[in-house]
């Protein structure tokens, strides 16, 4: 509990007192307090009170800080306010309302602030605090006072006086009061394009779109000219086509508003005209040679429409410019090292990326490229020494190295470097799913169950552990119903999911109902033209006594996967 006011003490002379004030005002704003400091500078001398040092304000100084420190915000304020009023001292007053606005109690901010502007009134900052407040408050009768004169008497700055207007309003509660109060304060100034611009950031918060668009419109005609109005008016714009073609308009009028045409040449992109849009790219790289964003751009565009030369010296130039997507250059330089048969070129730039977000995807590309040069050791050591940052990354190399395996004709190896991850990750669930196809791969059969319902167990909604142990029990004509089940509960997940259609497809089929079968596999073949599906559908036609049907469905899928096991060992079957 703070004592009462201390008794008085002998009183220093009268000027020494009028000093003294000062000093202790910013002695004691100087303390760490919980309001944050203010950035305007002091204000002059001349706005300061002569004002005494009396024992009464002291005393009520020492408490406010006291009580502020001691988080007791409402003994600070009351003081603080009751010393506002008796001082009218600005940097007073300016602790007040910061401490106000801390304690949430707005009245008080606001009559502070008004002080605080009253008594320094050439500082600009307790008028934009009186004004903020005001807005977020909801006083519009007050706003619209106290902005009309700063806008009439801004001369030829009226301009950036409007363009401000909504940014003091932005935490007004009523957006759609904010909107008309702007269209009052702008009233005066319509043959001004920033007035225009005013009201449509006003519409625009308000959810008025139309008027948005009609007032940068308006803006616009009156400075033809204007990029910021012109982006504006394109982001109002819903079809991606319209704002190629309203930013395309701007930019043939204005050839020199370089950010419009950046945005032009981005919203061509988006619209897929990726010839005009690198045209664009590259009028702007005649300007900004450095930039590595339009770099990048002319590059992936020029891959895009495969003008492999073009898109090979732009990426030389980022990697050269160590720019933020070097790396990502380096992958496609690989890539184009490899198209062009240039392997050791290729190997090369995958080995530059070191770190980052392109570093996994180089290292498997490399690994990739290994195992199609014959060196699968080589591949398998890659993968080994690749750095991963997370479980999911290291099970995508592990599923790349049993996948290189399997592919060499070592199941039984590839699905010993699954268990073995698992080992450390045993509910790692890419590598559960993987496992378990590579265990029926592998002739371990015995393995896929189980594995199967620890993924079902780890990841509930995984859609295809339901369809592939359904599947496996379709395949093997072995416990139908639950087949059935699980794999109604894979559509359940994902109904329009190709594969699992043709587990619906076959389990079906495997029941007897080869006609239900027919109609599911035909809507499975029509999302995707897989050869297992084909293989599937081929056969229940087959089983229909459409021969005819069954050797066309085979022989397309044939002359598009003539490599194809299953689908070459159901021909094989029935029409060898």
């Amino acid at each position: 509990m703070f004592p009462g006011p201390p008794r008085p003490i002998s009183a220093p002379p009268a000027k020494m007192k009028r000093r003294l004030l000062p000093v202790l005002i910013a002695a004691m704003l100087a303390l760490p307090v919980l309001a944050q400091e203010a950035d305007s500078p002091e204000p002059s001398s001349a706005a300061l009170p002569n004002q005494e040092l009396t024992p009464r304000i002291l005393y009520e100084f020492l408490l406010a800080e006291l009580a502020g420190a001691r988080g007791q915000l409402a003994l600070s304020l009351e003081a603080y306010m009751d010393l506002t009023r008796t001082t009218r001292d600005p940097r007073i007053a300016r602790r007040a309302a910061e401490i106000a606005l801390f304690a949430r109690r707005y009245d008080a901010a606001l009559e502070a602030t008004r002080l605080w502007a009253e008594a320094d009134p050439k500082s600009p900052q307790p008028q934009q605090m009186l004004t903020s407040l005001q807005a977020a408050t909801g006083r519009n009768a007050e706003l619209e006072a106290s902005f009309a004169p700063q806008l009439a008497a801004a001369g030829k700055e009226v301009g950036v006086l409007l363009l401000q207007l909504n940014r003091a309003l932005a935490r007004h509660p009523d957006k759609k009061a904010a909107q008309e109060l702007v269209g009052r304060l702008t009233e005066p100034y319509l043959g001004i394009a920033e007035a225009h611009f005013a009201r449509a950031q006003a519409a625009h918060s308000a959810g008025d779109l139309g008027g948005a668009t009609a007032e940068l419109d308006k803006a616009v005609a009156l400075r033809p000219d204007w990029e910021q109005a012109a982006l504006a008016r394109a982001q109002m714009t819903q079809d991606p086509a319209d704002t190629a073609r309203y930013l395309g308009r701007f930019v043939a009028k204005n050839p020199k508003a370089s950010d419009a045409r950046l945005a032009y040449a981005r919203s061509l992109v988006a619209v897929k005209q990726f010839a005009e849009a690198r045209q664009q790219f590259q009028v702007l790289l005649a300007d900004r040679q450095d930039d590595g964003d339009v770099v990048y751009a002319v590059a992936v565009l020029s891959l895009q429409l495969n003008d492999v030369a073009e898109a090979e010296k732009q990426l030389k130039r980022l990697v050269d410019m160590n720019h933020g997507e070097s790396d990502a250059a380096r992958l496609y330089l690989g890539q184009i090292a490899e198209e062009r048969q240039q392997p050791d070129a290729a190997l090369k730039w995958y080995g530059e990326v070191v770190t980052g977000a392109q570093y996994l995807p180089a290292r498997l590309r490399m690994a990739q490229l290994q195992v199609r040069l014959q060196k699968l050791d080589d591949a398998r050591r890659t993968l080994h020494e690749t750095a991963a940052a997370t479980p999911g990354e290291r099970a995508q190399l592990l599923i790349a190295e049993a996948q290189f395996l399997r592919d060499a004709g070592r199941p039984a190896d590839a699905y010993a470097v699954l268990t073995d991850g698992l080992a450390t990750h045993p509910d790692q669930p890419e590598l559960l799913y993987e496992a378990a196809m590579m265990a029926e791969k592998a002739g371990k059969l015995d393995a896929v169950e189980p594995t199967l319902r620890r993924l079902i167990t780890v990841r509930p909604e995984h859609a295809h552990a339901y369809n592939a142990l359904g599947y496996s029990l379709a395949d093997r004509n072995e416990r139908l119903d639950e087949a059935q089940q699980l794999i109604d509960k894979a559509l359940q997940l994902a109904p329009e999911d190709p594969f699992i259609l043709d587990s619906k497809g076959w389990v079906l089929y495997r029941r007897g109902d080869a006609q239900g079968a027919l109609e599911v596999l035909k809507k499975a073949f029509a999302l995707r033209a897989d050869p297992e599906i084909a293989a599937h559908l081929g056969e229940v036609q087959w089983a229909l006594g459409r021969k005819d049907e069954a050797r066309r469905t085979w022989g397309d899928a044939l002359k598009a996967s003539p490599g194809n096991e299953v689908l070459v060992g159901t021909v094989r079957k029935f029409a060898p």
